[in-house]
């Protein structure tokens, strides 16, 4: 089914923003996003994976390798012609198996022909694109272990059965879910580069948008798509001149300054706060066409950047958004 335009999207406006600016820069670690039920999360995911332009990747990889020197030495059934392929979205569902996420041997093959062959997992398929996990609150422990793992290292690692597997795993991973059904480990919480925090719609005309462009999308998509087919082209130019321009933006002294004096304001733990603040600050500057990051462009993600990285305190009633703009206020002004 093809999706629904990115650009068609109503509200929703710091979701879809930190998922276009990990489609600038992927190095930012994925996105978490946070709210009710029915907000577009999974809609927004799939959109952007569409709106991208297609990935060129050996026919028949099993891991999207962009060239046949890049091929694993198991994946057999590889050739040598380059294909244009969508970029992959790679949905992980709750109570999964550890071998369908990292793969593991094909028992089929073992069992028909006495071969032992390696039966690639999600994780191989999620390689260049997305890796998508709904009610990621709700994912089994050692499930999140692994995905720890392969996020830090960006290689996915088989070692059983007889098997000594080595492959890349480098994709954008995507979090949603819902607050009231339980809170994320702070290890896993950590890995994702960007939170944004998404609700319903509060006044009558935003719902009112909403549910004409889904009606419109369901009575005739054909239609639909061509309406805001411009819409998403265009985006789709932004992102590319984006990451073309990532490499030659300026980034000022002060600006380092401004992250390191925020984060250290904030009592953020690590340095992985000032370098996912200043990444996600670059591919703002990038998308906006400017030549350097500046103040205004570390507040316009702080809050994404920064929200999910706060210490608890108890003696603080503020939730970490409003910690976050209060911090904003007084150390950029």
């Amino acid at each position: 089914m093809t999706a629904f335009p990115f650009t068609a999207i109503v509200g929703q406006d710091e979701m879809k923003q930190a998922l276009v600016l990990t489609a600038i820069d992927p190095g930012i670690g994925g996105v978490l996003v946070f709210g009710d039920r029915g907000t577009g999360k999974s809609t927004a995911v799939r959109a952007l994976a569409a709106l991208l332009p297609p990935i060129e990747a050996v026919e028949g990889c099993p891991v999207n390798s962009a060239s046949p020197e890049a091929v694993p030495d198991w994946a057999d059934g590889a050739g040598e012609r380059i294909v244009s392929r969508p970029t992959p979205v790679i949905d992980l569902p709750l109570g999964v198996t550890e071998d369908r996420v990292t793969g593991a041997l094909d028992i089929e093959r073992a069992l028909t022909r006495g071969e032992k062959a390696f039966q690639p997992g999600l994780l191989a398929r999620a390689n260049r694109g997305y890796l998508y996990i709904d009610e990621v609150n709700l994912l089994e422990d050692h499930i999140v272990d692994l995905l720890l793992d392969v996020a830090q290292s960006g290689e996915n690692v088989v070692e059983r059965e007889g098997l000594s597997i080595r492959h890349p795993a480098r994709f954008v991973l995507v979090g949603s879910g819902n607050p009231e059904e339980g809170e994320l480990r702070p290890q896993l919480l950590d890995r994702f580069g960007l939170s944004v925090e998404v609700t319903s719609p509060k006044d009558i005309d935003t719902r009112i948008e909403v549910v004409r462009r889904r009606d419109a999308y369901d009575t005739d998509r054909a239609a639909f798509l061509a309406d805001w087919a411009p819409q998403d082209a265009a985006l789709r130019e932004r992102i590319l001149a984006a990451r073309a321009a990532l490499p030659a933006l300026e980034t000022s002294s002060i600006v380092l300054h401004d992250c390191a004096a925020l984060c250290l304001a904030l009592g953020a733990d690590g340095l992985r706060g000032e370098l996912t603040l200043l990444r996600a600050a670059r591919a703002l500057a990038a998308f906006e066409g400017a030549a350097a990051v500046t103040r205004a462009h570390l507040r316009a993600v702080a809050p994404s950047a920064l929200r999910h990285r706060l210490r608890r305190d108890p003696l603080d009633e503020a939730g970490t958004t409003a910690r976050v703009a209060r911090q904003l206020a007084e150390v950029l002004p």
